[in-house]
């Protein structure tokens, strides 16, 4: 067995969106409008990438060769579209390249037909941009079920990592995961179809919303670590999941919504680049792997035609 798989794994992802495609705007920012803002998502999305190039682990071979942390870039396909050299430098850098759907686009409120021409869409334009398969999706706002996993095995795809068990908030899916089959966290849904859930932590009955995103800049960094350290201790994966705009304490501001959209989507933007390095560094033990890797690991090989 490799030395990484005796060591805890963080699968990092990165949803790759801007700044102006939040559900959150999506009443005063529609969709219409996007071509008339300015794209900020590749100098954050550089910010990360080089933060993660600056960030190697400890030796892991005879050598000294120490390994670089690896993240699951969850691209949207209009991102992608206009900056199509963005996401090859993601994959040449070692990168997971992976779809976060075409327009952000809430599954659930999606027919049949057109969440499957999201997905279809969305996955053939990142092929053809890199060059290889894309195996994942994420779904905008973990908007999933059971159903809609059916469609998204259907169109292709090995993993999906969208499911939240956090059931407070009003826009993520409700899915049962306790009757599948599991190898580490990944749940076997459909033969030759995963989901890799978000992490959060569990204490007796309750879940606290741990896996990143503005529940990341909202917990102190210290409180975090614990939290992060107890989920590893008890499932020796965590998966951590952030947004390029939540770098960004110099993006415009939108007025046009409510004091609550803007706390949810402002709270902390200047804290969190040192937030996130400090997050690398302080876990660069563990084997920082992207989701189709964590996957082949665990022995799971991809069936599906590309």
């Amino acid at each position: 067995m490799n030395s990484t798989n005796l060591r805890n794994s963080i699968l990092l992802t990165i949803d790759v969106e801007d700044w102006f495609q939040v559900e959150n705007f999506k009443h005063c920012i529609p969709s219409s409008s996007w071509p008339s803002y300015d794209l900020r998502v590749e100098k954050n999305t550089h910010r990360i990438l080089d933060l993660l190039d600056s960030n190697n682990g400890p030796p892991t071979t005879d050598d000294g060769h120490s390994e670089m942390p690896r993240a699951t870039f969850f691209v949207l396909g209009w991102i992608a579209e206009r900056l199509p050299h963005l996401i090859r430098e993601i994959h040449a850098r070692g990168h997971e390249v992976a779809s976060h759907g075409y327009y952000h686009d809430l599954c659930n409120q999606q027919s049949p037909d057109a969440l499957k021409k999201d997905l279809a869409d969305s996955k053939k334009l990142l092929e053809d941009i890199i060059g290889v398969p894309v195996y994942g999706y994420r779904a905008p706002s973990f908007s999933v079920n059971a159903d809609i996993l059916k469609i998204i095995e259907a169109c292709g795809y090995l993993y999906d990592s969208s499911f939240n068990s956090f059931a407070i908030h009003d826009r993520y899916g409700q899915m049962d995961l306790s009757n599948h089959r599991k190898k580490g966290i990944a749940a076997k849904i459909l033969d030759s179809f995963y989901e890799l859930p978000i992490s959060n932590l569990k204490l007796g009955n309750h879940i606290f919303p741990w896996g990143g995103g503005g529940y990341f800049r909202l917990t102190p960094f210290p409180l975090f670590k614990m939290g992060v350290q107890s989920i590893l201790k008890n499932q020796k994966v965590f998966l951590f999941y952030l947004h390029p705009w939540e770098i960004d304490p110099e993006q415009p501001k939108v007025r046009e919504t409510s004091v609550s959209y803007k706390l949810r989507h402002y709270v902390n933007l200047s804290r969190n680049y040192s937030k996130l390095s400090n997050f690398v560094r302080s876990f660069n033990q563990c084997h920082f792997v992207t989701c189709y890797n964590y996957l082949q690991e665990l022995g799971i090989e991809n069936q599906v035609e590309n």
